[in-house]
């Protein structure tokens, strides 16, 4: 009957629904989901409820929920832009600027390019507290600069949720909507190789990515959307085995920071389906999951684009971003309202 709900849709126009944004971190990759955003506004069908980000995930929730709750659709998309351009910007500042020589070598590819070789190399043999002993963390300055906060926590129309690694009991902590500063965010963001640990009232945090990479179950329990969307940046899976130690630790990396999500995807579907036995399990059943992933869109880019700034390499990100939401609207968009449309495999654990 599939068939009939798309003639339908196209005869009377798609209904409208209401959707949960899930979005993971990634760095740089971030740019990725800054170009689903970006297609999912001009769906004008579809309105949103919560978000829940873990760094970049994080900045890219904060600055669309700024400027969708001050000028609507344009104005997140707007933000978004605004938003990365400053990220790229700043940047240039730093040793992570890239030459016409690094485009000519190696494309995309920064794994070889020598003021990365730099950085990579000064975080192992150094740490931020020696490197950069004024603890400037040029992400809190961007942040202020793109966020209308106040209007953040004091305009309800849109659920936030941020979250960030408590560094001393190594929990996650959730920043709510009315708690959300660029501090915040800056903390969901900071990678300890290169960051000082983020203080907020008195306690330590690091990237969200450790503990909640995004956090799931905010988005189902304290919001009113019955689909959600998840935007994946790390990939589950990967076809080839690491064998040079660079690469190990970068899947090892990638292992730790889906595990949680991989986990509460697991138990999530495990709900689902004891819910059907009892009546009390219409809460969990009455929700829908969907997804979307860079695929293999990033595979070749190198381990090191997680933290390219190169503004032609963002755009290159947003724009794959478009091309994967605009697909998935394609092939899966006619779930939303009616059924999940995320592979079974990552509900159920393999």
């Amino acid at each position: 009957m599939g068939w009939l709900a798309g003639v339908r849709d196209r005869v009377l126009g798609a209904p409208r629904v209401r959707l949960n944004l899930a979005l993971q971190g990634g760095g740089s990759h971030g740019a990725f989901t800054w170009g689903v955003l970006d297609r999912l506004l001009e769906e004008r069908r579809i309105n949103y409820d919560g978000i829940s980000g873990a760094s970049a995930g994080a900045v890219n929730a904060v600055a669309f929920a700024s400027g969708f709750l001050a000028a609507g659709r344009q104005g997140a998309r707007d933000s978004l832009e605004q938003l990365w351009r400053r990220v790229s910007d700043q940047a240039q500042m730093g040793p992570l600027q890239t030459t016409p020589l690094d485009y000519l070598l190696h494309g995309w590819n920064r794994d070889w390019s020598p003021g990365f070789m730099l950085v990579n190399s000064l975080s192992r043999m150094a740490s931020p507290y020696q490197l950069n002993p004024g603890g400037f963390n040029p992400m809190i300055q961007v942040l202020e600069e793109s966020v209308d906060f106040e209007r953040l926590r004091h305009d309800d129309r849109l659920q936030l949720f941020v979250s960030a690694t408590h560094v001393r009991t190594g929990s996650a902590r959730l920043f709510r909507r009315q708690e959300i500063t660029a501090r915040a965010v800056a903390a969901s963001a900071c990678l300890p190789l290169l960051f000082h640990a983020i203080e907020i009232d008195g306690e330590h945090y690091w990237d969200g990515g450790y503990t909640a990479n995004p956090a799931l179950w905010p988005l189902f329990l304290e919001c009113r959307a019955h689909d959600l969307l998840l935007v994946q940046l790390t990939p589950p899976e990967r076809p080839d085995l690491p064998t040079s130690l660079p690469d190990i630790v970068d899947r090892a990396n990638e292992i730790a920071f889906n595990a949680n999500l991989a986990r509460e995807l697991e138990f999530l579907g495990m709900l689902r389906q004891g819910a059907a036995a009892v009546p009390s399990g219409l809460l969990w059943r009455r929700h829908r999951l969907h997804d979307i992933d860079t695929g293999s869109a990033t595979s070749e880019m190198g381990r090191n684009s997680r933290i390219n700034p190169d503004w032609h390499f963002l755009c290159h990100l947003r724009d794959l971003g478009r091309e994967h939401a605009d697909a998935w609207l394609q092939e899966s968009g006619g779930h939303l309202g009616r059924r999940s449309s995320m592979g079974a495999h990552k509900t159920r654990g393999q």
